[in-house]
């Protein structure tokens, strides 16, 4: 096997389609279910399900987002032991039953287990989704995968939004999360057609294994990592050697700002346009064009970031969030209200990237893995944070605030993503060596 192969060798391409389709398949089931809860919201307080208040459908959506932080937080040390194979299909059937755990629950209580216990599995999942097509992307393309591949996570927002269109008014909500069971039965097609991550199977010493698919496919085989945990908190500890210490909080904050934007946004959206005076048809239609936007964006931000700088498309792509987020709480025509809402979902998706983006390319190599992770890691506060500030905004009679204080935190998110890049002294790489990173 050449050490060199060709980024277009039909065989690799061939693996990378066939790895890239799952786990885009697995990908779009994470969006469906993370986005459901928000899609049936303003059905559950209407009707009063449960004898649900603003306040706890706010405690609701940060259960979910929680269990995303533990189950990003674990994947890797799971991954480790188990294998990325192993613990995708793991993910899908945990996130598929907790689904179910949400259509028979007879109270608040037991649904809050459910949305907890889903978040785990879609914690776990994504991280993991993004170092399998890492492993497999043909040579010099792995940012345009990375990029697809999240596009299947918006993809599921908008199923979700159809979904809770078609099946609220003529079935109940219980159906939509019946659903999201559904990709229970793609957990056996997973854990028979997914091949186990290279970079897995090197680790373990597996190396014959490992050659023998990389040799099947024509793909290189990953160089041996070495380093245990010992060498992970030295490079933690350098987060914050020196002056560092003030970067990485700025990153800290700002990854804070934006994921709090962009989970509150996709908890609360269809709510927040329903308390607007929107029907709820058009308020569900706004997460379809929201996700659109999503797409769109996740497309496009590599490419400018490429051109112009991650830190300060960053920057600037926070600024046009938080004016679109704004905007939002001003009701306007139904065709400009559309077009902010798309332009919003552009620039707010890709805007929490582009911070990614920026850690990774102002951070030493030894580190950057590190600096990333521990920035994303903090950052699903925010997350945990966003649906709990929606619903307490609404329960005490304010929710005509809540996209107000998420275009705050659009603005923030700004402010320390611009000193961040201001403070570096570092000169920010450009062309090939820029990376688009994926990471919620």
């Amino acid at each position: 096997m050449s050490s060199s192969p060709s980024p277009l060798s039909a065989r690799g391409s061939r693996l990378a389609l066939l790895v890239v389709g799952l786990c885009w398949l697995a990908v779009l089931f994470d969006g469906l279910d993370m986005f459901i809860y928000g899609s049936v919201l303003p059905h559950l307080l209407e009707t009063r399900t449960f004898g649900l208040t603003a306040d706890q459908a706010g405690d609701l959506g940060s259960y979910a987002t929680f269990g995303m932080l533990v189950g990003a937080l674990a994947a890797g040390t799971i991954a480790d032991r188990i294998g990325r194979k192993r613990l995708m299909v793991s993910c899908v059937v945990l996130f598929s039953l907790a689904s179910g755990v949400c259509a028979l629950a007879d109270g608040v209580a037991v649904f809050g287990l459910g949305r907890t216990l889903a978040g785990v599995g879609l914690g776990g999942l994504l991280p993991t989704a993004i170092s399998m097509v890492s492993d497999y992307a043909p040579r010099g393309r792995g940012a345009l995968v990375i990029g697809l591949l999240m596009t299947a996570h918006h993809a599921g927002g908008i199923l979700s939004a159809y979904v809770a269109k078609w099946l609220i008014d003529p079935v109940g909500w219980r159906a939509a999360f019946w659903v999201c069971v559904l990709p229970l039965l793609f957990a056996p097609v997973l854990a028979k057609l997914l091949p186990e991550s290279l970079s897995f199977l090197v680790a373990k010493g597996r190396g014959e294994e490992a050659r023998a698919l990389a040799e099947r496919y024509d793909v290189e085989v990953p160089a041996v990592k070495t380093g245990g945990a010992g060498e992970r908190w030295t490079s933690l500890a350098n987060l914050f050697r020196g002056d560092e210490w003030i970067q990485t909080l700025l990153y800290w904050v700002a990854s804070f700002g934006g994921l709090l934007l962009v989970y509150g946004v996709a908890t609360w959206l269809p709510t927040l346009m329903r308390a607007e005076g929107y029907e709820l048809g058009s308020a569900l239609s706004f997460v379809v064009v929201f996700n659109l936007g999503g797409i769109v964006g996740m497309l496009v931000a590599g490419r400018a970031a490429d051109r112009f700088g991650a830190p300060r498309i960053s920057a600037l792509w926070f600024a046009l969030t938080a004016a679109g987020v704004f905007l939002l709480s001003v009701h306007m025509p139904m065709t400009v209200t559309m077009i902010v809402v798309f332009l919003t979902g552009v620039f707010l998706n890709s805007a929490q990237t582009m911070i990614y983006a920026t850690v990774s390319i102002r951070s030493d190599a030894d580190n950057r893995a590190t600096a990333v992770g521990w920035t994303s890691g903090m950052g699903r506060f925010g997350a945990v944070f966003g649906p709990w500030l929606g619903g307490q905004l609404l329960a005490s009679g304010n929710g005509d605030w809540g996209f107000t204080a998420f275009a705050i935190a659009g603005l923030s998110s700004m402010v320390f993503i611009g000193i961040a890049a201001l403070r570096s002294s570092r000169r920010t790489p450009t062309g090939s060596e820029q990376q688009l990173v994926a990471v919620h």
